[in-house]
Formats: structure tokens, sequence, C-alpha cells
């Protein structure tokens, strides 16, 4: 059945014999239960000091049943423009179908450390959620590029294959639905978009309060570590005051407990979700972007089509 759930039809020069689908086997690292043929991990990131840079590597492992692999493992190692190559191929390759979102790639000069092991491992968990998101998709997951990104020893030799002729193609798009304005976007899509504005704005407002929120609470934190300790040194000079001044010192001792894991929960677990709400809104708009470009692309064919049939009778 080369249908998806929602009706969607699966071009059938893409996924797949019968034997990834039919004849799935049940790896070890299958933890849900789930018959799967392709597990994808990202781990163990290292730093690559050279002349002219310095960058962070991770090892992309690969276990697999299906018959498009020739070995059922590879382990590769990638580094994040890699990550992004994949996904402007995936783009290009389908471009109807919304490609998972990559972690940014800078950061604020001066707030983080990219090659510090909290930030090099929060990246290499939001590259491995996007690995496996396009591993666990119906369609992206046999696509050629993202086989050549799992299996290629050299990714560099494929990077430079037909970039002259893609660069070609999209100026030439470019070049006849630049200067268009659509008649009439459909409703549907025309909702969508609207939609998304909102939404992301709504968002990028969420996530400037809670950055702001973040930043009051690491100062606030600051001054109670500083100010607990006052109480502990007073109760040592007021021999009848000890007691209750102790109390007042281990109080906010608990209180910084309590607004470190507060901010941590925060940093940790609510502003990366957001920030990837942000992300797949944004990838959301340019696919709506390239059905526009299509749509205007053709609307202008079917103009010089009618310019045609005007000019024929005159002829």
């Amino acid at each position: 059945d080369l249908g998806l759930p929602n009706g969607t039809p699966v071009d059938t020069s893409s996924p797949a014999s019968s034997s990834s689908l039919l004849n799935r086997l049940q790896l070890d690292d299958d933890l849900d239960g789930e018959t799967r043929d392709l597990f994808v991990t990202v781990d163990d990131p290292k730093k690559h000091v050279c002349t002219m840079e310095t960058y962070i590597t991770y090892r992309v492992t690969t276990k697999t049943t299906r018959a498009e692999f020739d070995l059922p493992e590879y382990s590769v190692r990638r580094r994040y423009q890699d990550f992004d190559w994949l996904r402007n191929k995936l783009e290009e390759s389908q471009p109807t179908h919304l490609i998972p979102p990559l972690p940014e790639k800078f950061v604020v000069k001066g707030v983080v450390d990219r090659f510090s092991e909290e930030f090099v491992e929060t990246r290499r968990k939001a590259l491995d959620k996007f690995l496996k998101r396009i591993t666990d998709h119906p369609v992206l997951s046999f696509n050629e590029h993202f086989n050549v990104f799992l299996t290629a020893k050299d990714l560099n030799a494929y990077k430079k294959q037909g970039m002259a002729l893609l660069s070609k193609m999209g100026e030439s798009v470019k070049y006849v639905t630049g200067g268009y304005k659509l008649r009439s976007r459909p409703l549907e899509f025309a909702a969508i978009g609207e939609y998304l504005d909102t939404f992301s704005l709504k968002l990028g407002t969420i996530d400037r309060i809670a950055q702001r929120i973040i930043k009051e609470q690491l100062e606030y934190l600051v001054e109670l570590r500083e100010y607990g300790p006052v109480y502990s040194t007073w109760g040592g000079l007021e021999v009848e005051l000890s007691e209750p001044l102790e109390g007042v010192s281990a109080c906010i001792g608990n209180c910084c407990t309590a607004l470190e894991e507060l901010s941590e929960d925060m940093t940790e677990d609510f502003l990366p979700v957001l920030r990837e709400y942000i992300l797949y809104s944004e990838s959301m708009k340019n696919v709506l972007k390239k059905r526009d470009q299509v749509q205007a692309e053709y609307e202008a064919k079917l103009e010089a089509v009618a310019l045609k049939k005007e000019d024929r009778p005159k002829v």
C-alpha cells in the first residue's frame, strides 16, 4: 500500500523494497517494543583543533535491516555543517514535506561557550532528535541523501556533486517567480499562513519573557547565596539569637536550592521546547513559500499560454 494514513500518495521511487517493509526484524535497541528496521544514534562528541578552525564532530551510528543498505551497521563522524547539508538536501528533494528543524547554529557571544561540555551535550541531544525524526518518517527515511549521510565515509565528495546545476535551477525559479504576485492564495493555505504568523509572534513574546525571567532569577540567586552566610556569621556573634538566625540562614539556603532547580527546569526543559516550536513554525513557513512559488510559476505559464492563444488568430 503506497498511501500514507492521511491519503497522500507516496512516490514509488523513494520507499522501499518488500524486504525492508514486510520482513522487518526487531533489533536489540528496540526499547519501545515496536518492530523497526532503522536505528540511528548521535553520541561521542569530539573537539578538533585545526590551523584554520576549531569544530566539534559527533559519531553517527546506524543499525538497519533494510535492503537499501549494504551493511547492517555503520559508524561515521559528522559535524554540524554536515547535518545542515542533509537538511538542505531533504528540502530540495522533498519540497512538499515538513523537514524537522535543526538546532540553531549561532549563539549569543559572551553568553554561551559553544565548546563547553554543557552546550555540546545540549546540541548532541538536539541533533540526535533531528535524525530520529527523519528515521521515523515514512518518506524522508528512504531519501537517498539520508542514506549517503548515514553511510559515506567522506561526505565532502557528495557535497560537491550537482551544486552548479541546483544553483542554476534555483536561480531560474527565482527569476520566474521573483517579481510575480499571486492572484489569490487558496483560503486553506492563507489561513495556515495567518495562523503561523500569529503563532510565531506569540511564541517569540513568550520566549523573550522567559529569557528575562531566567536572567532575573539567576541574578536573585547570586544575591541569596551572598545573603545566606551573613546570618550564619551573625548567629555566631549573637549567642541569644543564634537559633533564629541559623533558621533564617537555612531558609535562605532552601530558597537557593529551589530557585536553582526552577531555573534549571526552565533552561533545560521549557526553553528548548519553546525554541523548537518556533523553529518548526519557520519550517512550515518555508514550505508555504515554496508552495506559493510553484503556484506563481503555474500562473505565469498560464498567462504565457493565454497570450499565445490571443496571438495565434492574428497570425
